[in-house]
């Protein structure tokens, strides 16, 4: 194999990962929320931007408010999650640029002066980031349920605000019984993807 990756990691970060549909009552510590961001913090992104930023949703009453906002077959799924996380762009991560990039300060008026450049390298980097954080929590032994199919505008009203663009919503745990509603699906092969030229 040419992966320095031991093979049991490679198959718990991706080979026998799955996006989990149910899971079990094992709490999700603030301990283990930690450990993951300690980790996939150092995953690289443009200008060592951090656009990425995280609402835990705890509370039964903040759980209920962000369940009205889903589609209808991801509300009984996240309203059981041990912990639920709406992952986000902040369209103004150039403030914090000088303190990220210290040997290149100047990159926050440079590159990122105007709202709709920010808000477009915003929306890739988080996304980046996002998958970062999926890959961090399958490294500490849960699973992560990413989902999409939301009231995206009615979540930013509800829990962010106008400088936050919500990116998705990820149900975080142990997984339950039946939590893989179906067998993987097929993937390209690298033929199919990669071009040499």
């Amino acid at each position: 194999m040419s992966l320095v990756l031991d093979p049991a990691a490679q198959d718990l970060l991706f080979r026998e990962a799955r996006t989990a549909n149910s899971f079990s009552d094992e709490p999700v510590t603030e301990e283990q929320v930690q450990a993951i961001y300690d980790l996939v913090k150092f995953g690289p992104t443009a200008f060592n931007q951090t656009p990425l930023r995280i609402t835990l949703v705890r509370s039964p009453e903040a759980r209920e408010r962000l369940v009205k906002h889903l589609s209808e077959g991801n509300q009984a799924k996240t309203a059981a999650a041990p912990l639920v996380a709406i992952l986000s762009a902040d369209n103004e991560f150039h403030e914090e640029l000088p303190q990220l990039l210290p040997h290149f300060p100047q990159a926050k008026d440079l590159f990122f002066a105007e709202r709709p450049v920010r808000e477009q390298s915003a929306l890739l980097n988080a996304a980046l980031q996002a998958a970062y954080f999926i890959v961090g929590v399958r490294a500490a032994g849960l699973a992560a349920g990413p989902m999409t199919g939301a009231d995206f505008a009615g979540v930013q009203k509800e829990f962010l605000d106008a400088d936050h663009t919500p990116l998705m919503i990820v149900n975080i745990g142990k997984p339950g019984e039946d939590a893989v509603a179906f067998p993987r699906s097929p993937r390209l092969e690298f033929d199919q993807v990669i071009t040499t030229v």
